[in-house]
């Protein structure tokens, strides 16, 4: 499956580059990064809708779409990669994982979401959230495969 994280701010590299970079290295299909960065003084509902605007843009026809966001689904690993799974059974060949800035996704980011998912009550740093995807996209390839990574 050919996957593409849409994701707002550049990494300029470190340990948060090199943690994608260490799980992408592991995945058997494409991964390809989109950063995008709304440009002139923006904020507030104006800045989150430019951004969606980018965001929606760098999508890929017909890929499936996963929107983090805080007031989405909290599902385990098994249940993701379930979701995964599924999506790749009924022809869908690409996915889109869609990350926001610091004031969240617009709403016509979620509307364009097949999922709308939460990785916890917590808050992560955006850059951090990059290389926990990638983990968790490794572990759905291995769990779909059968492999013992991932242990219940």
């Amino acid at each position: 499956m050919k996957v593409t994280v849409a994701a707002v701010g550049r990494d300029r590299g470190g340990v948060h580059r090199d943690l994608f970079d260490q799980y992408v290295g592991r995945l058997r299909g494409p991964v390809t990064l989109r950063e995008v960065e709304a440009r002139g003084k923006l904020a507030g509902a104006k800045l989150k809708r430019e951004e969606a605007k980018l965001l929606l843009a760098a999508v890929p026809d017909g890929a499936a779409v996963i929107a983090l966001d805080e007031t989405g689904k909290t599902l385990s690993s098994r249940e993701l990669s379930g979701w995964i799974s599924k999506t790749m059974d009924d022809g869908i060949a690409e996915l889109a994982l869609i990350i926001g800035g610091a004031d969240g996704l617009d709403a016509s980011v979620l509307a364009r979401a097949q999922l709308t998912l939460s990785l916890g009550r917590v808050t992560w740093p955006h850059l951090l959230v990059r290389g926990l995807l990638a983990e968790q996209l490794y572990r759905a390839q291995q769990i779909i495969a059968g492999h013992p990574y991932h242990r219940d």
